[in-house]
């Protein structure tokens, strides 16, 4: 997401159409979440908001079906691979790919990328699950689809349902294209159905709403500290805690919202960069001789007088009361969200959150 918003820094575009095809749009869809007036409307071909089978996601890649495509990726680049894609494209089309098309496609793979890289990225949206933001995108949203897959199609209908203002074009299957000629008769229905889309009166977003990151710190044993050095020593302390914090927040390009003696209240618009401050803060706390807490959460939030507010912020506070200290605890949202960042979660289970419904997966972030 960021890499998006430095292109369209450098293009000096501030509103444009996003879109691609299957995982790929993941991070145009988590701006138009949480960046919304960047974002004019999505474009997904074949929507895939998560690559894995789960119990109430039936229709990703079984475990079966994961290991034969990390295993192929060990041929990426070579004809061998794109044979086994040709494979691949027989189940659903029912017929194999042209041995152009099969040549092409290993002539891609290889100006793509290097096999590591591409083992890389396959592993990233593995781990990758989007489905828990896509309520709170506003923006309006096509899908395509292509009738002869019926999971595709059962997925993309998943996705609309939980999309506010999306819809579902259909168009019947078409190989992998060559060249732009060979393929102009089956590209047209597609291109004029995106044209007329993009052209189409733009909705008016509430702009009341947005997705943000939240982050809450607390100081562990605060009133024992106050107590051990007395009123001036802990008042010195903590001017020196919120600047420690102020650094923190400025560096990674969080907001803050609001203070609470020696709490934070802060936002950010990406997971990461919040868990990367959290982490930092512990390191540069224990310098001071004291312990912080912090809880993250993403979720949509209601915009009242230019702050955020909402359920996703009381979550985020009831998630860094249950964190111990030294803790960095973050919602299941959050570790879906930051697949491939490097950063380590230890698995804490399920736990219930004051006041709000249902249990909550939370983890433990180690950097």
């Amino acid at each position: 997401m960021a890499d998006l918003r430095a292109v369209l820094d450098g293009a000096n575009s501030k509103r444009a159409v996003m879109g691609g095809w299957y995982e790929s749009v993941a991070p145009c869809v988590l701006m138009a979440a949480t960046d919304p007036s960047r974002v004019e409307a999505l474009v997904w071909w074949d929507p895939c908001p998560r690559t894995t089978w789960a119990p109430d996601y039936p229709g990703g890649n079984r475990p079966d079906d994961v290991s034969r495509y990390l295993e192929a990726l060990e041929h990426w680049g070579t004809l061998r691979y794109a044979r086994g894609w040709a494979e691949s494209f027989k189940d659903f089309s029912g017929s194999l790919p042209p041995d152009e098309e099969v040549r092409w496609t290993a002539k891609m793979s290889r100006n793509c990328c290097t096999p590591d890289v591409a083992l890389k990225l396959e592993r990233i949206w593995l781990e990758t699950d989007i489905r828990h933001i896509l309520p709170t995108v506003r923006t309006r949203t096509l899908l395509m689809v292509t009738t002869g897959d019926a999971k595709t199609v059962e997925i993309a209908d998943h996705v609309a349902a939980l999309m506010p203002n999306a819809v579902v074009e259909a168009f019947p299957p078409m190989g992998m294209p060559t060249t732009w000629a060979d393929n102009e008769l089956a590209r047209r229905p597609k291109l004029d159905a995106i044209q007329r889309f993009v052209g189409m009166e733009p909705r008016q977003n509430s702009g009341d709403t947005i997705l943000s990151t939240i982050l809450f710190t607390d100081v562990v044993s605060s009133t024992e500290h106050q107590a051990r050095l007395g009123d001036r020593a802990w008042a010195d302390l903590i001017e020196r805690h919120y600047a420690l914090v102020r650094e923190a927040l400025a560096e990674w390009r969080g907001t803050e919202i609001d203070t609470a003696g020696d709490g934070f209240y802060a936002t950010f618009d990406g997971p990461a960069r919040a868990i990367h401050c959290a982490l930092q803060l512990q390191h540069l706390q224990r310098q001071l001789g004291i312990e912080i807490r912090a809880g993250i959460h993403t979720g949509e939030c209601v915009i009242s007088d230019g702050k955020c507010a909402g359920l996703a912020v009381t979550i985020g506070a009831r998630i860094a009361a249950l964190a111990a200290p030294s803790q960095v605890l973050v919602s299941q949202t959050v570790k879906d969200l930051v697949a491939g960042s490097g950063i380590q979660f230890q698995r804490l289970g399920e736990h219930e959150l004051k006041g709000v419904p249902e249990r909550w997966r939370l983890y433990n972030a180690t950097g």
